[in-house]
């Protein structure tokens, strides 16, 4: 049985601006807001954020000692304690800081999926989450609470390309993710590399990247040239069979910065095929193209 429903209200009504302000002290506050002892605050078992780094807490703890916790935390009622939904970065801070009570807004979340869509919804807007722990919510969304790409989209704000971009991050290998988790690779570099998934290229590729400083074209490239490598030279003495093809193919190769294979006919005629790992690699060849034209 699906264990998602409609929320039957716009996220508008479950969460509004001021529950989203910023740690940096830009809430305004409002009556809807109470004072709650910290020790009756639970975390979120539905927590799309995963890091909390010390140094960040520690500086959040600093700024609370001086000013107290300025943007309340976002919480449901759940047998006479309080949940967090979202604010669990606060809270932490708060406890470092020796504050008694903080804060909340209660909001009503009907259910599991509820929460984790408030949570995300919250973490996106403030920009908290890594690419990793985003692409895992979307996750957690669809697999346990049986929402569609679009529905994830539409719930959390985001198109739907933005999410199946995400998601294609999950299908490769703990190295890669790590890099991404910790600033070392950019999402766009790690979704050039999903081709390489299955090949016996991935981990020399990500080494090279990391170790070259590659640009996320330039990874575009190398994934190519790895996934199609290019034929051998010619034995020295057997002529080329057609050296206007192979100046042609080196040409558009350079220019398109990916693979390019021109396949001649015998009557003159022949098709040009141009390799893309993805819609957003194809976005750019279209925009190359226009603007040679």
């Amino acid at each position: 049985m699906s264990a998602r429903r409609g929320l039957g209200r716009g996220l508008s009504s479950l969460i509004s601006d001021t529950a989203l302000g910023s740690d940096d002290g830009s809430f305004a506050r409002s009556a809807a807001y109470r004072m709650v002892p910290i020790e009756e605050i639970q975390v979120n078992p539905e927590q799309p954020r995963q890091v909390f780094t010390d140094e960040a807490l520690e500086g959040l703890a600093e700024s609370i000692r001086r000013h107290g916790v300025l943007s309340p935390l976002l919480v449901r009622k759940e047998d006479g304690l309080y949940v967090l939904i979202a604010g669990e970065r606060r809270w932490r801070a708060a406890a470092l800081a020796g504050v008694q009570t903080v804060p909340v807004i209660v909001r009503r979340a009907d259910d599991a999926a509820d929460q984790l869509e408030l949570a995300l919804v919250e973490n996106l807007q403030r920009e908290d989450l890594d690419p990793i722990e985003a692409a895992l919510g979307y996750q957690r969304l669809i697999e346990a609470y049986d929402y569609t790409q679009a529905d994830v989209a539409s719930r959390v704000g985001k198109q739907r390309a933005t999410v199946a971009n995400a998601l294609r991050l999950l299908k490769l290998p703990d190295s890669v993710l790590n890099a991404v988790r910790g600033g070392l690779l950019s999402a766009g570099h790690a979704r050039t590399l999903v081709p390489l998934i299955d090949t016996d290229h991935l981990d020399a590729a990500l080494k090279k990247v990391l170790d070259e400083g590659l640009s996320v074209r330039a990874t575009e490239v190398l994934v190519n040239r790895l996934l199609k490598p290019e034929p051998p030279p010619p034995k020295r003495g057997e002529p080329r069979a057609d050296q206007a093809v192979g100046f042609a193919t080196d040409l558009l190769t350079k220019a398109l910065q990916t693979s390019v294979d021109i396949r001649p006919r015998r009557n003159g005629s022949g098709r040009i095929v141009i390799d893309y790992a993805d819609r957003e690699q194809l976005e750019r060849l279209i925009a190359i193209m226009r603007s040679g034209a």
